[in-house]
């Protein structure tokens, strides 16, 4: 059912003193995978999880022989769900600015780190393909946020306990909003017809691509807005986990959606003319062999796994193969869901 919309007052943002627009910071011109060392007392940072979280110190060691380097740190754990589902919980990483320019992280601060929630193997599998998901939005625009993938190791410095898994860093929300010019924006009952219409038709197709419904403009959920120098409003989406895509066992859809499971598609976004919608989707199109292609380049996934990837994949490119089947998605917005 439509919702009422409501008058954005938070949107008065001036721009007089925007920075101008930097090129992104040297940490995420790569995709090559950092290798990290995190020491700290995990145990007493895993048990952190109240409403009011403290920083626990700790050491971030970075690089291999010879190019490594340590730095102080303090660590909190983050995160909703996330934070109350899984026994690894992700982590915000705070660095010493001021010590950071002769590393890969310089001009950064505080940066989240994706971990792989439990200690089974198929968790860093799924973290796997959440960090493909970051990439496919990259690929299909730079307002987006980055993501670098690591190999890091945990050091419990109270136990001696070690463990090593994928996890992944990404951009803050400050950082990609200077690096696109705009300004990070609390706005809430925010109805998704304000936005921006054609930016806002991408993240909702893409969220249709990777199978998401897990996400909300009008409650914040799981989206970022930032504002353009001219007033125009970007819902950046991010937290890609419960995605059909990803599909991981604590993936359910919302009661009210009426939908079997997390990999049944469901258009959720607002209904386009053709015109809007013809360019977004020649988009999507002309990116699906790089897209197809990515699976193929990250470490850690195994050939089961990259066949199951492009496989959703397809079927969604199968779903817009003609100007007939865009239509009937995303401008007749047929009430239909898709494997």
């Amino acid at each position: 059912m439509p919702r009422a919309v409501f008058a954005v007052v938070a949107c008065l943002v001036t721009f007089d003193s925007l920075e101008a627009q930097t090129p992104a910071s040297r940490l995420f011109q790569s995709h090559e995978p950092l290798v990290l060392q995190v020491k700290t007392d995990l145990r007493t940072l895993f048990r952190d999880r109240g409403d009011e979280r403290k920083e626990h110190d700790g050491t971030l060691r970075y690089g291999t022989a010879p190019d490594t380097g340590s730095l102080e740190i303090t660590l909190r754990t983050r995160g909703i769900f996330r934070l109350k589902r899984c026994a690894f919980p992700p982590l915000r990483l705070d660095l010493p600015r001021k010590k950071l320019d002769a590393t890969p992280f310089a001009g950064q601060d505080k940066l989240k780190l994706v971990t792989h929630c439990q200690s089974d193997r198929s968790y860093e599998r799924n973290l796997l393909k959440e960090y493909s998901l970051y990439r496919v939005f990259n690929a299909l625009t730079d307002t987006s946020h980055r993501v670098r993938l690591a190999m890091v190791t945990y050091l419990d410095s109270a136990r001696a306990d070690t463990i090593a898994r994928y996890g992944f860093l990404i951009e803050s929300d400050d950082a990609l909003a200077k690096r696109i010019g705009t300004k990070v924006v609390e706005i809430g009952n925010l109805h998704d017809m304000l936005t921006d219409p054609k930016y806002m038709t991408l993240v909702a197709v893409f969220q249709y691509m990777i199978g998401n419904t897990d996400y909300s403009i009008y409650a914040l959920h799981n989206v970022r807005i930032v504002q353009r120098p001219d007033k125009s409003l970007h819902p950046i989406p991010y937290d890609f986990d419960v995605s059909g895509l990803v599909n991981p066992p604590y993936g359910i859809p919302a009661r009210g959606l009426m939908l079997k499971s997390v990999t049944d598609r469901l258009y959720r976004g607002p209904c386009r003319n053709q015109e809007l919608v013809e360019p977004i989707a020649a988009n999507f199109h002309a990116v699906k062999d790089a897209v197809r292609a990515l699976p193929d380049s990250i470490p850690g996934l195994g050939r089961d796994t990259k066949i199951e990837v492009k496989s959703f994949i397809d079927s969604f490119y199968s779903s817009i193969r003609t100007p007939k089947d865009v239509r009937g998605l995303f401008v007749n917005c047929a009430k239909k869901s898709t494997m």
